[in-house]
């Protein structure tokens, strides 16, 4: 029985500290944008009702977890060994017009894109600072 190597081991995260991510530079909203209801709820839907609600309640993991692995079915621990796509690439992000700030504990808050929060957010030099990914090649 061959041992497993370290890469195998590894338990990957999503989750940030201190830091705060600004919409994609190719995100089409101009102001924040609350994700349409769905009968079947998309992963954006879902993680906004995540955290609309409860800022600062959840790390990046939980979100990413509970919006995508678990309502497949698949464990934490399973969905975690191997790297899953962090907040950068969430649709809030990307198509919807929503900053997250990840604070010293890595949670997580939505914050709108048009209010001075992100502004002052996004001007943080204590922060690092991220942009969402974008939607399409530059």
């Amino acid at each position: 029985m061959r041992a497993a190597s370290p890469r195998e081991d590894a338990v990957h995260t999503t989750n940030n500290h201190d830091t705060f991510t600004s919409v994609a530079p190719d995100c089409p909203a101009t102001s924040a944008q609350v994700p349409p209801e769905r009968a079947t709820p998309s992963v954006a839907r879902l993680q906004y009702d995540l955290l609309a609600d409860a800022p600062y309640r959840y790390t990046s993991d939980d979100v990413v977890y509970l919006s995508q692995g678990e309502r497949r079915g698949i464990d934490r621990e399973t969905f975690f060994a191997k790297g899953q796509p962090c907040l950068r690439a969430s649709p809030l992000v990307k198509r919807y017009g929503w900053g997250v700030h990840h604070d010293a504990q890595g949670r997580v808050a939505l914050v709108p894109v048009e209010s001075a929060e992100y502004a002052a957010l996004r001007a943080d030099p204590a922060l690092q600072q991220r942009e969402g990914m974008r939607s399409s090649r530059a």
